[in-house]
């Protein structure tokens, strides 16, 4: 489990992030992203920084080469934010937050489907043996 001062340090890295993403870096293939998740190791040396991008496939591939050459930057402000004596490096690793939750819907519609599909040959269904299946003795 996360110390809590690392959790306080990522949340921080990533207030940092965003708003230098928003006011500082000005990279024509930026796209609109959105910071979703940092995660640091429990000795403050290296973040792992999760992105979104609104966008086709090549406009989240321009957002992520556009991070990679601002990772300097973003590294300086965060370095200027957190007064760490050591600033952590940086990685960028899109979310797959958007792809799962697509691919869970997919997989909720097929079992709805099977449901009703069941739920149809249920209503047609009639017992296998007598309609009581218990002997009655006289």
């Amino acid at each position: 489990m996360a110390s809590n001062r690392a959790l306080k340090v990522a949340d921080r890295i990533k207030e940092v992030v965003a708003q230098t993403i928003e006011s500082r870096v000005k990279d024509p293939r930026l796209g609109f992203v959105t910071i979703t998740d940092v995660r640091i190791t429990g000795d403050l040396q290296q973040a792992s920084i999760f992105y979104t991008v609104l966008g086709t496939d090549f406009e989240r591939e321009e957002t992520g080469l556009a991070l990679n050459s601002a990772k300097g930057l973003l590294r300086s402000e965060v370095g200027k934010a957190l007064g760490l004596r050591i600033t952590p490096s940086i990685e960028f690793f899109q979310d797959g937050l958007q792809e799962s939750a697509s691919a869970m819907a997919d997989l909720m519609a097929q079992v709805r489907a099977a449901d009703a599909e069941l739920a149809k040959l249920r209503e047609q269904a009639k017992p296998a043996g007598d309609a009581d299946p218990y002997k009655v003795h006289d």
